[in-house]
């Protein structure tokens, strides 16, 4: 099944009328029994999945596997996996703080931002009174 989506534009991103018309045609090929906005919007959301993808190859450097068995790899993309999920609850938890040290608005943060702004806070360990504060 064939599914085309045209969008005709007017006016530029900057808020320019256009002398001629922007006419973009967009299609993809897809054998899901769905309707074609739903299509549309699951094609759309591919970005965001390769922008994770990356995050976990580059943040978490996992560029490569790090042995030519299958168990030891498998082991290494589910820590990885499970310190991705924790290290983006931190995030999401850093973004509802009142004193959570936010640079700028976002909806979520990188897992790179996570770690470079919450993870390597500094702190100081004191002992006084025998015991560790």
């Amino acid at each position: 099944m064939g599914v085309v989506r045209v969008t005709e534009r007017t006016i530029d991103k900057r808020g320019q009328m256009l002398a001629i018309q922007d006419i973009t045609l967009e299609g993809w090929w897809a054998n899901l029994v769905l309707p074609e906005k739903t299509i549309i919007e699951l094609y759309e959301g591919h970005a965001t999945s390769e922008q994770f993808h990356s995050e976990i190859k580059t943040d978490l450097d996992m560029k490569r596997l790090p042995s030519g068995k299958f168990a030891v790899n498998a082991l290494a993309l589910t820590c990885a996996g499970m310190a991705y999920n924790i290290l983006r609850l931190v995030g999401q938890w850093g973004l509802l703080g009142d004193k959570s040290p936010v640079k700028n608005k976002a909806k979520r943060r990188r897992i790179r931002t996570v770690i470079q702004e919450l993870m390597t806070i500094a702190g100081i360990l004191v002992r006084s009174a025998r015991q560790w504060r």
